[in-house]
């Protein structure tokens, strides 16, 4: 029987075939797809509001995803990284990331590990680095991104952003909340970012 953990692999998979991106090409050819599923209990977070929203904002190649997540919210391992001894209780409220499959997913994989980030408006995750290689695709336009000491600059939804192994990167949104399919891939699946800036950082 199809599992709604086999449904959100499947619907992941299709939408990282929607884009036209050797970068992102590659990546998915390299993946075993075949991956045995993992039981995991159903972990809500807070950020999982952002979610109605986010299926506003989603452009037609990523509704399919967008409206699973939120329709099936409520099933799934959501994580955190961080607590709010780290980066405060704003912060930790409007912040989570589902694991599709990793080495803490819902499916197994001990090579590379994937998923969605949501990030609630008017918040900066700081500037922070980890080994991981790693493949961003903002799902929801409108959020500003930045790597190294470059200026933030915004994003649109579908464009890929790539950060190479211990490039520093923050991101900051506005009015708009973020939906981002991430991978990682080239170094701990499941190490904790190094965190160099500060949730306050790059507002006047």
């Amino acid at each position: 029987m199809t599992t709604n953990f086999d449904e959100l692999l499947d619907c992941f998979h299709a939408t990282l075939e929607t884009f036209d991106d050797a970068l992102v090409r590659d990546a998915v050819a390299r993946i075993g797809w075949a991956m045995p599923a993992r039981p995991l209990e159903p972990r809500p977070l807070a950020c999982l509001r952002q979610l109605d929203r986010i299926v506003e904002l989603a452009p037609a190649n990523a509704q399919p995803l967008a409206r699973l997540l939120a329709e099936r919210r409520g099933e799934l391992r959501w994580g955190q990284t961080y607590s709010e001894a780290d980066l405060g209780k704003t912060f930790i409220d409007k912040y989570g990331w589902l694991e599709v499959f990793g080495m803490r997913g819902h499916f197994v994989n001990d090579e590379v590990a994937a998923g969605l980030l949501i990030l609630g408006t008017e918040i900066v995750y700081p500037d922070h680095h980890h080994v991981a290689e790693e493949i961003y695709i903002p799902l929801t336009g409108g959020t500003e991104w930045r790597m190294d000491e470059d200026d933030f600059r915004k994003r649109e939804a579908g464009e890929v952003i790539h950060h190479a192994s211990d490039v520093s990167h923050a991101m900051r949104t506005g009015k708009e909340p973020l939906l981002a399919l991430y991978i990682w891939r080239g170094g701990p699946l499941a190490a904790k970012s190094t965190i160099t800036g500060s949730v306050s950082q790059g507002r006047n």
